[in-house]
């Protein structure tokens, strides 16, 4: 019943508009394509007081009806006039809509009629507006439930409007009181004893609830069963999926004692926080084990993730393995090959002259590197000389062969597909084992849905010495002497012997591509309409800064488009306090670590997303002085873009902004294209709401995999698994 294709129960033409644009396909797509949210029909209301614009419901006598053709004959449309005494209204319908009404709307039958009220022509009217005859016994309480039946609205397209939706739905699920019927023979993925434990609604009964609900309670019960539903398939794929792993060999990765990772910790010059403690013992706990480890490092900017991932990889390097750290940019790559190479000093010159005895190579590896300088490191990776490389996607291509690969370290996750992962995991000998760090801190309920195949490592503690960071929002537009101030804030920082940043949306130049776009930037809301004008650029803001308020001080230009030993000498003056301003894109989000930078000002920030904010302003106060965060803005006050800036500046706690980014953002955006199996799943599960269900839904899902891994005892769940695990998704989770 549910594996039936649409055009055998609705005909050819409507399937296709629903394959094409809503992507049903089966009756079962249909069926759990659920109601946007409901509507009632609205209090009965007199014809002379209707309101533009809302669903109302009025009993009234057909005055008159006619038919007219339009299209030379091709189209025709009903045109019905009601009254109630008090006015008239128009009713039209159209098409094959046309019909019903034309055999039951008669002159002088009286019914309920019930729509959303428009004006056409100058004239108020309902179009398409459900309607139901009254007889001459029919009372007060049969318009009342009329008026009070809950209308499902459905997410529909132009090609397809709600009601046309419901009228499929309708003849799919056949009259009210028989949907037993249609409903025969579903497959109920939820074990009974799992169903029956937590009072959960049967499949039938959820289905029919959602689409035609005679009361709220109705609509509770269904949402609650088919949120399970979806929580649990996917949390029995992802128990499966780590359970599969766990099965996996590998090598154990144990450092020797008084080996590299022992020298390194001799040689820092501060101790490490409790929380990069239990951390790392969380990794080394896990690298001794002959499974590989999958591990999800996260934490709040400048919490020193890189350093526990760094003596991960020394620690393997011990072992006798090889690392790679994967960056998702040319710029993030060099700056970790200098920070990294700085920390181990003489450790990281292996097998050269004044390097330490029990040192290693670590090698840069990007696309851009010159022939000769690529060569030695790809040597230096298929001999083992070097034991860590740090690279872009360059990494991946085939021509990259490792000794042998014991440690994966991916930066920032959200920029790279799964498919990339996977590809530099498969140049181990067998899997190595694999550490995800993100700088973006992910609420509990995505990390159990989106990365629920990994454990997940949670660094909340700012390491001592880092210092509190002031954030304000500078209202150009409404108070441009806000602005004027903010560049004197930043003139007297650099006074004081400190250096700032400013970062704009865009590079200039207009050179095609306007570039690096920012991630979880708002779409154009009506504000930015009314502005009209581009996003500010680096290359004219430096031009006007050098030229106006920041004349005489050194400002340079940083993005994405200058060629990469450029982009690295301006890093390197600014590091060395040789620049006071670096004016610059989003290139320098992550991992750009100038403890003498104290100040930034974001142009336009309410064109980046709220993340993305948080990790721009966690690049100053990284030293002994207080960081200054200014988010200048030409929106008005009391706009959402206006809100969100508000919010950023109220908090520090990343996990905290992550939330309030994930409940503004929804779903999709955050769970990303990588993520698309696990976003197009999920239909009334909000990820952000339903932090209870997803936690449950896990527990279940681990006890019933630990207890039958090949579910032999749950056929009913194996097939709703296949269903889930359609191509996409099963390549999305087996690459986790």
């Amino acid at each position: 019943m549910l594996d039936e294709p649409l055009k055998k129960v609705l005909g050819g033409n409507t399937a296709k508009v629903m394959a094409d644009h809503l992507d049903l396909h089966t009756v079962g797509d249909l069926l759990h394509h659920y109601p946007r949210r409901y509507a009632e029909r609205g209090e009965l209301t007199r014809l002379s007081d209707l309101p533009l614009d809302e669903h109302v419901t009025v009993v009234a006598q057909v005055a008159d009806a006619r038919v007219h053709t339009f299209n030379g004959g091709r189209g025709r449309r009903l045109e019905v006039t009601i009254t109630d005494g008090s006015g008239r209204l128009q009713l039209v319908f159209f098409g094959k809509g046309v019909h019903k009404p034309r055999t039951e709307l008669q002159p002088g039958t009286r019914a309920m009629f019930a729509g959303k009220v428009s004006v056409f022509n100058r004239k108020r009217q309902l179009a398409h507006p459900e309607f139901k005859a009254l007889g001459a016994e029919s009372g007060a309480e049969a318009v009342e439930a009329f008026a009070h039946q809950l209308l499902p609205l459905y997410p529909a397209c132009k090609q397809m409007e709600s009601w046309q939706i419901q009228q499929a739905i309708d003849t799919v699920l056949g009259p009210a009181g028989h949907e037993e019927t249609a409903l025969a023979g579903l497959v109920d993925p939820l074990p009974d004893s799992l169903r029956e434990g937590r009072g959960l609604a049967t499949l039938p009964e959820a289905l029919r609830k959602i689409h035609r609900p005679a009361t709220k309670t109705d609509i509770a019960m269904a949402r609650e069963r088919l949120k399970w539903d979806e929580a649990f398939v996917l949390q029995v794929a992802l128990a499966r999926r780590r359970r599969a792993d766990a099965q996996l060999p590998a090598a154990p990765r144990k450092p020797v004692p008084d080996g590299l990772l022992t020298a390194f910790d001799a040689r820092l010059p501060f101790t490490l926080t409790d929380g990069q403690r239990r951390v790392s013992e969380e990794i080394f706990a896990d690298l001794a084990t002959d499974h590989p480890m999958h591990r999800l490092l996260q934490g709040e900017v400048g919490s020193g993730k890189t350093m526990v991932a760094l003596r991960a990889m020394l620690g393997v390097v011990d072992a006798g393995g090889q690392a790679a750290m994967l960056a998702p940019t040319e710029v993030l790559a060099q700056q970790h090959h200098r920070s990294i190479t700085e920390m181990m000093g003489e450790l990281a010159e292996g097998g050269m002259l004044g390097g330490a005895e029990q040192g290693t190579k670590v090698v840069l590896l990007t696309g851009s590197m010159g022939a000769a300088a690529r060569r030695q490191a790809l040597l230096d990776l298929v001999t083992g000389e070097a034991g860590i490389v740090i690279g872009t996607h360059a990494l991946i291509e085939d021509k990259v062969q490792f000794n042998d690969l014991g440690l994966v370290v991916v930066d920032e996750q959200h920029r790279f597909g799964v498919e990339q992962r996977d590809a530099l995991r498969s140049k181990g000998k067998q899997p190595p084992h694999l550490l995800v760090m993100t700088a973006t801190p992910i609420p509990r309920t995505v990390a159990m849905t989106v990365f629920g195949d990994l454990e997940t490592s949670v660094l909340d503690q700012l390491p001592s010495g880092r210092s509190p960071i002031a954030s304000h929002v500078v209202p150009a537009k409404d108070k441009p002497h806000f602005l004027t101030r903010a560049w004197e804030r930043v003139r007297e920082e650099v006074a004081a012997g400190h250096q700032g940043y400013v970062v704009c949306p865009r590079i200039g130049d207009d050179i095609g591509d306007e570039g690096e776009t920012p991630k979880g930037a708002a779409s154009p809301s009506p504000e930015d309409e009314a502005e009209k004008r581009p996003p500010l650029a680096v290359v004219e803001v430096a031009e006007q800064l050098t030229k106006g308020p920041l004349s005489g001080l050194r400002v340079e230009v940083l993005h994405g488009r200058m060629q990469p030993e450029a982009k690295d000498d301006v890093m390197r003056r600014f590091a060395a306090g040789e620049v006071d301003v670096l004016v610059a894109t989003t290139v320098i989000e992550v991992g750009v670590n100038v403890p003498n930078a104290t100040a930034m000002v974001i142009m336009d920030a309410d064109r980046f997303g709220v993340s993305q904010l948080h990790q721009l302003r966690g690049r100053v106060g990284r030293g002994s002085a207080a960081g200054l965060c200014l988010l200048v803005s030409d929106m008005p006050e009391g706009s959402p873009p206006r809100a969100r800036l508000g919010a950023v500046a109220a908090t520090l706690d990343g996990f905290e902004l992550s939330r309030i980014d994930l409940e503004q953002r929804r779903e999709g955006d955050v769970l990303g294209q990588a993520q698309s199996g696990v976003r197009s799943s999920l239909r009334v599960l909000a990820v952000i709401d339903d932090e209870e269900v997803i936690a449950a839904a896990r527990e279940e899902a681990a006890a019933i995999v630990a207890d039958d891994p090949e579910l032999t005892g749950y056929p009913e769940l194996r097939t709703a698994l296949d269903a889930l695990l359609d191509k996409e998704r099963e390549e999305y989770l087996d690459k986790g």
